[in-house]
């Protein structure tokens, strides 16, 4: 399949559509919130499910026979379901990205929606429905937040600007993590999605992040690459293509940086 560019526009106005669905019924159910524990080390809220529900039903609305890898599926598993046609076209969706936030009622959460094709995502979608943000791309496309041209811009690394850092590390904190503490004011949001997009328009200078999985990162690595930024696994290899035939949840690890200081960062890590 050869897609041209009204179909990369059709899909990309579909996701806009269920982002925004989805991240309002995310506000709605701000006041209502139930959480409960999967996998022993993840917290969900009712409203993960829901929100997904909304967005999946959005799109099959005009992409019946796409597939699907979301982060919600039943009993702690993901939700996979293969596409039905002969086109490898899979919608990769997180409905709250930042559920820890979520459930304690902090507004840093976002939905992130990506459509991945051979492995590689073409159309991203991140929305933050508190500041109503809609940040977007589209493979060979500009990246953009709310209409607008965004750039990941040329900040050095000094004591004004910000990293974003993980705060999942297996075996304590790694000592050129604690070099980038000390040399920057380093933040963790508690949402990739949101962090990768504040790396497009250069809020962030660098993101780091140890345990994403393919929801987290899909969308976002897109709008990060097209405002000019650099993603990259923590060896300085490429994360996609992802083989979503086989994925099943498998953590990514994940460097995004403006190209200013992504070998710096690289470097660091390496080190």
């Amino acid at each position: 399949m050869v897609l041209e560019q009204k179909d990369l526009s059709g899909m990309l106005e579909t996701a806009i559509v269920a982002a925004r669905l989805g991240g309002q019924h995310a506000m709605e159910e701000l006041s209502f919130i139930k959480v409960s524990v999967k996998n022993d080390n993840e917290l969900v809220t009712q409203a993960d499910a829901q929100c997904q529900q909304i967005i999946i039903n959005r799109i099959k609305e005009t992409y019946p026979d796409h597939g699907f890898i979301a982060e919600e599926g039943d009993e702690g598993r993901i939700l996979k379901q293969p596409p039905r046609g002969t086109d490898p076209l899979w919608w990769v969706i997180d409905p709250i990205d930042g559920t820890n936030n979520y459930a304690h009622r902090m507004l840093l959460f976002t939905v992130s929606i990506a459509v991945v094709h051979k492995g590689e995502p073409i159309v991203g979608v991140i929305f933050d429905p508190a500041t109503d943000s809609m940040f977007t791309a589209v493979k060979g496309g500009q990246a953009q937040l709310n209409g607008r041209r965004i750039t990941a811009g040329e900040e050095t690394m000094n004591a004004f600007s910000s990293v974003g850092l993980d705060s999942h590390f297996d075996d304590g904190v790694p000592s050129w993590a604690c070099e980038i503490m000390q040399r920057t004011r380093f933040r963790n949001l508690g949402t990739t999605a949101l962090e990768l997009a504040y790396v497009a328009k250069g809020s962030l200078i660098a993101l780091i992040v140890n345990r994403p999985k393919l929801w987290d990162i899909a969308a976002g690595a897109l709008i990060a690459e097209a405002a000019g930024a650099i993603v990259s696994d923590w060896q300085g290899g490429k994360i996609f293509p992802v083989d979503l035939d086989s994925y099943q949840g498998q953590e990514l690890q994940t460097i995004a940086a403006n190209k200013k200081v992504y070998a710096q960062i690289l470097e660091l890590i390496k080190s």
